[in-house]
């Protein structure tokens, strides 16, 4: 087990981020572990052409064999809410060289025990490998995700975070905390995470460092560093990933509700159960995001959407008013 110490202040300072580099490192996992990640194989099937062009030994080395770890150095935990790719990669390439073997070992040797070839040659000139390792992260994010997976996972990651901040504000912390994933327990200012992932029991006092919880598509349950030494992070299932397939299912649509509000209005209600934005709306309809954005307009006048801004996106969501109508 996984033991998170948490003051009052520190919960009180607890706070979300979504992490385009987490989501391009752990999504490695993808090309690694085939199948572990089943809602996203569609996609990252459609994208192997792509990666396949790119250095793909260097990208796989650097997620485990036996349990799909990656260095903690390459997911550095996010310094604002909504940090760029860019941003980001930044701190990787800025990581001490004299600190990468013993990131490496860390990752590897427990469980694997050794270095994957490509790693371990390229320890010869760390500064080097980290470069090496940081263009090849930039490329895969460039060529395969940033064109077409990003600006789909993007609000389905924005749109978790509202939902789980909403469960904060009306339900409080020990309701967070059992929403976010079945690992996590909350117990007398102690957050647990039930993982058997060391032969030893750790507790980590947070200690004024920030708690930062992220979601990602690349896990089965919530996780945290490898090193107890890192910033205090949990990583966490995002919800909604059926929002990512390209012919999702369309919810039932009431037939008063049709009749009342017209089909293409009240698709957009069925649909805005949980929050999403114009543009994964209009993915899901199949029509343009301006048709999208003119029903909408609507519906928020009349108080049966509401309407927030998460970064760059505006997500939508179902008003309580919208909901009654659900019964």
């Amino acid at each position: 087990m996984h033991r998170f110490r948490l003051s009052l202040a520190d919960l009180a300072d607890a706070s979300f981020a979504c992490s385009p580099l987490q989501e391009a490192v752990l999504g490695l996992r993808m090309w690694k572990h085939p199948g572990v990640y089943t809602q996203q194989t569609a996609w990252f099937e459609r994208l192997r052409p792509r990666f396949e062009e790119l250095d793909t030994e260097l990208l796989c080395s650097l997620v485990a064999t036996n349990n799909r770890y990656v260095p903690d150095f390459l997911t550095p935990r996010p310094v604002s809410a909504f940090p760029s790719f860019q941003s980001e990669l930044a701190l990787v390439r800025a990581f001490p060289p004299e600190l990468l073997a013993g990131e490496l070992e860390r990752t590897f040797l427990p469980h694997d025990h050794e270095l994957p070839p490509r790693l371990a040659a390229g320890l010869a000139d760390p500064a080097r490998l980290i470069g090496e390792i940081a263009d090849a992260l930039a490329g895969y994010w460039e060529h395969c995700l940033a064109p077409t997976w990003w600006p789909r996972a993007r609000p389905v990651l924005h749109a978790d975070v509202v939902h789980r901040s909403r469960i904060l504000a009306e339900r409080g912390a020990a309701a967070l905390f059992a929403d976010l994933d079945h690992r996590l327990s909350w117990d007398d200012g102690v957050l647990t995470i039930d993982r058997d992932w060391t032969p030893e029991d750790e507790e980590i006092p947070v200690a004024s460092r920030g708690l930062v919880f992220a979601p990602t598509f690349f896990c089965r349950g919530a996780i945290t560093t490898i090193s107890y030494d890192s910033l205090p992070i949990v990583i966490y299932p995002v919800r909604g990933q059926g929002a990512m397939a390209t012919t999702p299912q369309l919810p039932p649509t009431p037939q008063a509700l049709t009749q009342l509000l017209g089909a293409p209005k009240a698709r957009l209600l069925a649909l805005l159960a949980e929050p999403a934005s114009t543009t994964q709306l209009a993915g899901h309809l199949g029509v343009s995001p301006g048709a999208v954005s003119q029903h909408l307009g609507v519906l928020y006048a009349t108080r049966l959407v509401t309407r927030v801004r998460h970064g760059r996106v505006v997500l939508y969501a179902r008003s309580p008013l919208a909901d009654e109508l659900y019964g």
